[in-house]
């Protein structure tokens, strides 16, 4: 698939995946949510040696300052509303899915679609600049792409009511301080803090970290049951010659060499 609005490049492993729309702030139109989830899919196998994917937004404005509400316009059912939803669901759900670790590098504007973007990686890294907000309820909307579902899960059901009905605008260090981001960083470093991260987890076993994200998502999703799959996970990991690795270059007090095997 050739992208269009996204861009993908490769720095050994680590890669950077923006939103370049920076003329609608890198606004989410179906194109855009469609390369996002077409990359995650399969877009990502062409990538050698990967470590994990930054997503962040061209240029300093925005991340991404929400839908493109242009394309909500033509929409004249409640079945063409709710198929609208479902794609940004599939496609968000496979970055949350991912075996790999998925970083939100945000710098300004994070609203709406963003938002919802941010909060499907699993880790998110603020600039000092950057502003989150949920302003669907000044359209007459509530987010679409599962934001609702996913922000209480970091601050709590009444928070989460109070930003989505109110569409406050939280800074950076706010952010942090609920539980939205991970870290806030001085504007411009945050591709240099997710890669810092993403360094850091690729020297672990690849995967004991897939089975962790596995095992985390299972928390929250209403069809599973976490515990049953801590279980399973930690079985199946057991096995592997990387908990073989592992063990023997703890014991021999050397620094280990996985295989992802």
């Amino acid at each position: 698939m050739d992208y269009k609005n996204i861009l993908i490049e490769n720095n050994d492993g680590v890669v950077k995946l923006t939103i370049n729309r920076p003329k609608a702030l890198n606004a989410l139109n179906m194109e855009t949510i469609s390369e996002i989830g077409h990359f995650f899919e399969s877009g990502y196998t062409s990538i050698d040696n990967l470590k994990g994917v930054i997503i962040t937004g061209s240029g300093d404005k925005a991340f991404v300052a929400g839908a493109d509400i242009k394309e909500f316009l033509g929409i004249e059912s409640p079945e063409a509303g709710s198929a609208l939803a479902k794609n940004g669901h599939d496609a968000f759900n496979r970055i949350e899915r991912f075996h790999k670790p998925t970083i939100a590098a945000v710098k300004g504007f994070c609203l709406g679609g963003g938002f919802e973007l941010a909060l499907a990686c699993h880790m998110r890294i603020a600039g000092e600049k950057a502003k989150f907000s949920f302003p669907e309820v000044n359209l007459g909307l509530l987010p679409g792409f599962n934001g609702s579902q996913r922000l209480p899960m970091l601050v709590g059901k009444a928070k989460a009511l109070e930003l989505l009905m109110t569409t406050d605008m939280i800074k950076a260090d706010e952010a942090v301080n609920l539980g939205m981001a991970n870290h806030v960083v001085p504007q411009g470093e945050e591709i240099a803090k997710a890669t810092e991260i993403i360094e850091k987890i690729a020297t672990k076993a690849p995967l004991a970290i897939a089975e962790v994200i596995k095992t985390v998502n299972a928390y929250q999703d209403k069809t599973k049951d976490g515990t049953a799959q801590e279980i399973a996970s930690f079985g199946h990991l057991m096995t592997t010659k990387d908990f073989e690795e592992g063990t023997s270059a703890f014991i021999e007090k050397r620094k280990a060499a996985f295989s992802g095997e």
